[in-house]
């Protein structure tokens, strides 16, 4: 997912879910080390019982609350708390069943999924949820005239693929209603991974009755929608642009005795200076952190850190058909030359990790050994002036030129403009004639461009959507909607096609597939890792049950309350 999947890193940052896309490097603002705050508006109400609302800040707006358009991480996990799936992630990241009544009933060939549904669940509006609306809803997204990025993630669905190619139907796809209450699901060829797309928000259903009355206004704001989850959306004003919103208590939801919270507060505060300190005075319950902050708060007993599995990088456009990043002794030089300990240490300064590969640490691991995923790849990102020399001194020759001039597109926090500086100083002062122009805009207009193909660097990021290299891998395919920087790899093609459609079987041999192909985008740099970040913040010890995942929606409030201290 994108990270804001990728904007906490670069808004807070940045994200990434998962280009992305999020929290990230903030300036060295106020606060002395060491300083402590509850975080707690007030303990407890007017008849002394704990008020169940908990505030919160975003890095970044709300860039959709359509299911079917969701890239980031913001979207997702407000739709996470919104609406429900046929399962859920606990706190474990292990699926549990919540729109089904119980796990998946799986043929022996791992081809037909057949899913009996909930029969108490119902939407915010007190009508059933039924087998039809998850029916039309992964067809909606398939559909090309919805034009969702998120389409790829349903190729393992029979048919998928071919809808989206504009070949079939969308009526072709394959799922359907057994009845009110049981779902028939048909994949191409079995697929590991399969199950935990179902707790992914792009999977969760939707009522064709509400799409059809809004039109093109169907989710633009919280009205234009019913929800199904243990919370609805509320005070969400359109895309990029309402600075907060909130997720209040869903009176028709299911199991609503188990939710404890009354509404969550969310707050846009793109500072990490100004969100800090409206934390240390009690305003909010959470807040990220990034930089030296995380750095001065580590003592903190409100302190939170949690490694991502997620992967940040710079994305290189080579659409353009005059582009220098299209040379690969380009893309080498400039890979060569980030210091990514610097980045981790100095500059993130809150449990990030340099990132050599572009699958990350911890998200997989061998079925025959268990080594980690990134530890396979032969050729890693490292930092090494003397082959970021050499590399720039042969694209010179390659390009016939002495010079080029990079735009490095970043959101416009202070956080993003503080990496950005130090990317831009690096590279200028490693490569003699390479100069950088670093544009920063709103994160929404980042996204654009970076879908309309308008920069030629972006710092961009990737979070897990399930647990498998293949969430990474797929994107980088040569008719991937989210492949932003035009790459295109016939071996690598071939490869992906394999694993996707021969190999969810053979486990060993799935395996080595994928390790062969995360081994040619190391060698071909179509992006390059920069840093898997650690996402650190500040909570309240008023809030408690609060799950964190690092797959798909960042937190699920459902189980979550305020307590006094």
């Amino acid at each position: 997912m994108i990270s804001s999947k990728y904007s906490k890193i670069l808004e807070s940052w940045v994200k990434l879910k998962k280009l992305i896309l999020a929290s990230s490097i903030a300036a060295v603002l106020l606060l002395a080390a060491g300083c402590s705050g509850s975080g707690a508006k007030n303990d407890s109400s007017s008849n002394g019982k704990v008020e169940q609302v908990f505030s919160r800040v975003e890095s970044a707006e709300l860039p959709t609350a359509d299911i079917s358009l969701a890239t980031d991480v913001v979207s997702h996990t407000a739709l996470y708390n919104t609406y429900e799936g046929i399962y859920r992630l606990g706190d474990s990241n292990e699926l549990v069943p919540a729109g089904a009544k119980e796990l998946a009933t799986v043929s022996e060939d791992g081809l037909t999924y057949t899913i009996k549904l909930n029969e108490k669940s119902k939407w915010s509006d007190g009508q059933p949820v039924t087998a039809k609306d998850y029916v039309f809803s992964w067809q909606r997204t398939v559909d090309p005239a919805t034009a969702s990025e998120y389409a790829q993630m349903f190729a393992p669905v029979k048919n998928a693929t071919k809808i989206t190619n504009g070949e079939l139907g969308k009526e072709s796809l394959g799922i359907k209603a057994n009845g009110d209450y049981e779902l028939v699901i048909e994949l191409e060829s079995a697929t590991p991974y399969f199950q935990n797309l179902l707790a992914f928000p792009n999977f969760f259903p939707q009522r064709e009755d509400i799409v059809k009355k809004y039109g093109d206004d169907y989710a633009k704001t919280s009205e234009n929608a019913v929800y199904n989850g243990a919370f609805v959306l509320e005070g969400y004003k359109g895309p990029g642009v309402s600075t907060e919103w909130q997720y209040k208590k869903n009176d028709q939801y299911w199991d609503k005795d188990a939710v404890k919270l009354d509404k969550v507060d969310v707050k846009v505060v793109k500072e990490a200076g100004t969100a800090l300190n409206m934390y240390e005075d009690n305003q909010i319950d959470e807040t990220y952190l990034s930089g030296e902050l995380a750095q001065q708060n580590k003592s903190n007993p409100d302190f939170l850190s949690i490694l991502q599995p997620n992967t940040f990088y710079l994305q290189f456009n080579m659409k353009k058909d005059d582009s220098a990043l299209k040379n690969e002794n380009v893309r080498k030089a400039i890979s060569y030359s980030i210091d990514r300990d610097a980045v981790a240490e100095n500059v993130l300064a809150n449990g990030s990790k340099a990132a050599t590969s572009y699958v990350p640490v911890g998200l997989a691991f061998s079925p025959s050994d268990n080594k980690d995923f990134a530890d396979s790849s032969k050729t890693k990102a490292d930092f090494d002036k003397t082959k970021a020399e050499e590399a720039w001194k042969q694209a010179k020759k390659e390009l016939n030129k002495d010079s080029i001039t990079i735009e490095l597109l970043v959101t416009d926090t202070e956080s993003a403009k503080k990496l950005s500086e130090y990317l831009q100083e690096e590279l200028q002062k490693t490569l003699d004639g390479v100069k950088v122009n670093v544009t920063s805009v709103p994160f929404a207009v980042t996204l654009d461009r970076l879908q309309s193909g308008s920069y030629d660097i972006a710092l961009a990021g990737w979070g897990a959507d399930y647990p498998d290299p293949m969430s990474y891998l797929n994107n980088m395919t040569s008719t991937n909607p989210l492949n932003y920087g035009g790459y295109s790899n016939k071996e690598f093609d071939a490869l992906v096609d394999e694993i996707n459609t021969k190999d969810g079987t053979d486990l060993d041999l799935r395996w080595n597939k994928m390790v062969e192909a995360n081994q040619i985008i190391m060698d071909d740099l179509p992006i390059a890792p920069v840093f898997q970040q650690a996402k650190t913040y500040l909570r309240s010890a008023n809030a408690k049950g609060i799950e964190s995942h690092s797959l798909g929606a960042e937190f699920d409030y459902k189980n979550a309350e305020m307590v006094a201290k």
